[in-house]
């Protein structure tokens, strides 16, 4: 399906980001519950969000190929594997009639398993929920939202959302440790949904450390 030719037009990006993850009616939905799951710190976070942006840009449905909706929490006073399991049952029963996976994570235990699952070790401790946004493989993927208070939407983007808007993937420059193997992997499917997708070569990232990551 042809690309909406207006959507190219990126103008104010934060806003043009911001109206287009609003067209996803399932992640509103859980940007609205989300609170009553009474975690601290919790953000909806990356995967699904700019790919709801690049379905919208490639004239698809919002939701097509999200495999699940990330939620991070962050709560250094209980990091066991019982506890985040607790969350995620909450947050199924929370969410059971979006017909969605929901996967809420601890992220002050992120550390204890990184390496186990990804093969690379040194990931860092984290101090708080977006600093696992702050460490995620590629920039499109460095984005998490919540609501505020006041009803209006927070971003949390450290490095823009321009990459997200032009369709572009390139590696995390604060993530000297992100393994090679994974991005690529990721490369190839988002390839797949997205033909669109210009992907930036592992060996362009530059030397650096996320805040937080030593």
């Amino acid at each position: 399906m042809a690309r909406h030719p207006s959507l190219r037009i990126l103008g104010n990006s934060r806003a043009e980001f911001l109206r287009l993850i609003a067209m996803n009616t399932t992640l509103r939905q859980i940007v609205d519950r989300i609170s009553s799951l009474e975690l601290p710190d919790t953000w909806v976070a990356g995967g699904c969000l700019f790919q709801t942006v690049w379905n919208i840009l490639a004239g698809e449905d919002p939701t097509r190929a999200i495999k699940d909706y990330d939620v991070f929490y962050f709560d250094p006073q209980d990091c066991t594997v019982e506890s985040e399991e607790r969350a995620n049952l909450r947050a199924a029963a929370l969410f059971s009639d979006l017909n969605c996976n929901v996967d809420v994570r601890n992220q002050a235990r992120v550390h204890l398993w990184y390496a186990q699952e990804f093969g690379v070790e040194g990931y860092p401790r984290l101090g708080k929920s977006t600093d696992g946004i702050d460490n995620f493989l590629a920039v499109c993927c460095m984005v998490g939202i919540r609501k505020s208070r006041d009803g209006s939407i927070d971003l949390y983007a450290p490095l823009g959302v321009d990459d997200v808007l032009s369709m572009t993937m390139r590696p995390n420059p604060w993530f000297r440790r992100a393994p090679r193997d994974s991005y690529e992997r990721k490369a190839d499917r988002w390839r797949a949904l997205w033909p669109e997708l210009a992907v930036k070569p592992f060996s362009e990232t530059s030397p650096g450390t996320a805040p937080g990551a030593e």
